[in-house]
């Protein structure tokens, strides 16, 4: 039996699964935290892979990385960081953002040429921010890799160049996604110098070794991962509720949307992957929580203790900025709290804010691609609490698949490493089981009167 590691290295932690290459069944698990923040040092993330791959890969023939998108990792000559890996969600550099895209003459010919347009989190705009900020730091850069490549590269024999996939690449603001390669000039344009950056391995090829000779492949983004993992295929969506929300679907065609509500990233076989992200998810039932001075548990009683609409309770859910709509300056908003108004109805609009503006994210990518949804695959922690059960079928307006509890970036990871291990025209099937399929039911009844008041607020609040 062939044994390939995946390995998920997320803002929070590294989570790693040893699988059966044949049919992606789990062997073993490991873990490791990650340090807290939007800035952190990247050598940090270097530790907990090798604590959550210690007794895995040594049983492994193949290995690879999925890891969370557009972080910047910046180094000097000697490999070594220049400054703290900023993350996907530090918006320090929505300035340089707002900037990158006039330089390239607007959204529209943003879009156009890199399949997205531009906001914060994108890496590119960090390294605008680093140069007008840090200009010491920015001036000693020499490469610039993404945490993928950096804990990929890890895991290689000494002297393996940095690679990445073109998923993951796609999130930097400096790869054309329809056209598969590196814009090195607008590195160059947001640096200030040029830089190396890491070669383009294809879906399913091998990028390196490690020590002791096994398969190392390209990795990809989380994102990336998460589809591979889950089999994503034509007419699915995906809509995970981690720290971030995120709906995203398989395309065998680029989109560059100049609006920026999709952006148009690759995915990790050979295609695309459309997708909206909002940077609140499951973080506004955790703020919720703690407000009401209750655990998820109660939270979601007590919500389902309200009635649809939590009696005219609204929550625009903006904590330190939102990405879709782009306001990387908003904060959260409440309206229509009255005397009237109870724990379970504040518990409850929480619910409807979260689940709203996931719904917002599944009709844009409907919409920019020309696909309707077959089914909606829901997947993270927050899908485990009964009120998002109950309330989320009707709010989206469509059946909703939840997959059994699992690590799907990781599986993707694995996945794709059983794929360059077998040398294959196409990655290996590996079936889910255990599935269940959530129907609209009377707890979550009116859906159209709950998304038109999240909208009159949202579209009332644009210019705040």
């Amino acid at each position: 039996m062939s044994l390939v590691l995946g390995v998920d290295s997320s803002t929070q932690s590294t989570k790693a699964v040893l699988v059966d290459a044949s049919d992606g069944t789990v062997v073993a698990e490991g873990s490791a935290p990650h340090p807290s923040g939007t800035a952190v040092d990247p050598r940090a993330w270097l530790t907990a892979f090798d604590e959550a791959t210690s007794g895995l890969l040594e049983r492994a023939d193949a290995v690879a990385v999925a890891g969370q998108q557009h972080g910047m990792v910046a180094l000097d000559a000697d490999g070594v960081p220049v400054h703290d890996a900023l993350l996907w969600n530090d918006t320090r550099s929505a300035d340089a953002a707002r900037d990158l895209v006039a330089e390239m003459g607007g959204a529209d010919a943003c879009a156009a040429a890199l399949g997205s347009v531009l906001v914060a989190s994108f890496t590119v705009t960090k390294l605008r921010w680093l140069r007008d900020h840090e200009p010491a730091a920015a001036r000693r850069v020499a490469s610039v890799l993404l945490p993928h490549d950096y804990v990929s590269r890890h895991a290689c024999a000494p002297g393996t160049d940095a690679f990445t996939d073109r998923g993951d690449a796609s999130g930097t603001g400096y790869f054309s996604t329809a056209q598969g390669t590196w814009s090195p000039d607008l590195v160059t344009a947001a640096l200030g110098h040029e830089v190396a950056l890491p070669r383009i391995v294809g879906a399913g090829a091998v990028a390196g070794r490690t020590v002791s000779g096994q398969v190392v492949a390209a990795g990809t983004g989380d994102n990336m991962g998460a589809a591979l993992g889950l089999g994503l295929g034509a007419g699915d969506v995906l809509v995970s509720v981690g720290t971030s929300g995120v709906a995203s679907c398989v395309s065998a065609t680029s989109v560059a949307d100049g609006t920026g509500t999709v952006t148009g990233f690759a995915d990790a076989q050979g295609g695309y992957l459309p997708m909206v992200t909002t940077m609140n998810a499951a973080r506004i039932l955790d703020h919720q929580a703690r407000w009401l001075g209750v655990d998820l548990a109660t939270l979601s009683d007590l919500a389902l203790a309200s009635e649809p609409g939590a009696r005219g309770a609204t929550f625009l859910p903006y904590y330190g900025g939102e990405r879709t709509p782009d306001r990387p300056d908003a904060v959260g908003t409440w309206t229509g709290l009255t005397d009237a108004t109870t724990r379970e109805d504040l518990a409850r609009a929480a619910f409807e804010a979260l689940l709203c503006s996931l719904a917002d994210a599944v009709d844009h990518l409907a919409g920019a691609t020309g696909q309707e949804p077959r089914r909606i695959l829901m997947v993270g922690g927050a899908t485990r609490s009964p009120a998002l059960q109950a309330l989320a079928p009707a709010i989206l307006g469509r059946p909703i698949t939840l997959p059994p509890p699992g690590e799907y970036v990781a599986r993707g990871a694995a996945r794709q490493a059983a794929w360059a291990l077998a040398g294959t025209t196409a990655p290996p099937t590996w079936h889910l089981a255990d599935t269940v399929e959530l129907r609209a039911g009377l707890t979550a009844d009116p859906t159209a009167y709950v998304r038109e008041g999240y909208a009159r607020l949202r579209d009332r609040t644009a210019t705040w």
